[in-house]
């Protein structure tokens, strides 16, 4: 049986009390790291040791800790989710880094995408995207039901890629523009392949894109970090089929 091997590192970790307050990164040392820890465990064992010390704990957002919610994220030396492709920041593990490595933590940063505390930032947003049109008004039946429309294997694949977007928010804070049109896309080419998509894919794709603007997220200018950095590598080909949902919907519907 092999003893897991331990790691020293420096921490330089953004620190801020609040959304209206001036945040700066701050240096702890994390020490006897074992390699074979998540990121989240390790800076869980960081806030077991400031809290003996009597100090605030470093506030970051987590949930299942299975890459599967996306409730996890910050930017790890200059990379959303760190630098392990498809990869959430809960499952990246410290056996990618080095003893004597210095590690800057950052949060997602967007205007719309606010600092809570800390690490942590408010992601309402993308809930707001949803309800502007992300989503199916019908009755899609039970599980029984999903047989009764043929739909063709190549298209039912790309809509499952596109539903695999978990929503961490990792496009916008890749994007040098804060752009959503990634996590947008994803939602937008899930429902537009589909059968039960296409009654309000007009509607969808404006009030979405709409919505967008609103919200203050940047536009797209192709620079493609957000495909690079998104944990599930959903593919910018759903940004292409978005601008054709929204141009085709502004020139041939109704909807205002």
């Amino acid at each position: 049986m092999t003893t897991a091997k331990t790691i020293n590192l420096e921490l330089k970790v953004w620190r801020q009390k609040g959304p209206k307050d001036r945040g700066k990164l701050e240096i702890y040392d994390a020490k006897e790291i074992s390699t074979d820890m998540s990121f989240l465990e390790m800076l869980d064992v960081v806030n077991e040791q400031l809290t003996l010390e009597g100090k605030d704990p470093i506030a970051f957002d987590h949930d299942c800790r299975e890459g599967i919610c996306g409730m996890c994220g910050t930017v790890v030396n200059g990379r959303a989710h760190g630098p392990e492709k498809g990869t959430t920041l809960c499952q990246l593990h410290m056996r990618h880094f080095s003893d004597g490595d210095t590690i800057v933590i950052e949060p997602w940063r967007a205007r719309a995408f606010k600092v809570i505390k800390d690490l942590a930032v408010d992601r309402s947003a993308f809930d707001t995207l949803i309800q502007a049109g992300g989503y199916v008004s019908v009755n899609a039946g039970g599980a029984q039901d999903a047989n009764c429309i043929p739909i063709p294997q190549e298209v039912a694949e790309k809509a499952m890629d596109a539903a695999a977007c978990i929503g961490c928010g990792a496009c916008v804070a890749a994007c040098p523009n804060a752009s959503a049109m990634l996590f947008v896309s994803a939602k937008v080419s899930q429902l537009a392949l589909l059968p039960q998509g296409k009654p309000e894919a007009a509607q969808r794709a404006l009030s979405m894109v709409r919505t967008m603007d609103e919200l203050g997220f940047g536009n797209c200018t192709n620079e493609t970090e957000c495909e690079a950095e998104c944990p599930k590598e959903i593919s910018i080909t759903n940004i292409a089929r978005l601008n054709r949902e929204f141009f085709k919907a502004g020139f041939f519907s109704s909807v205002e």
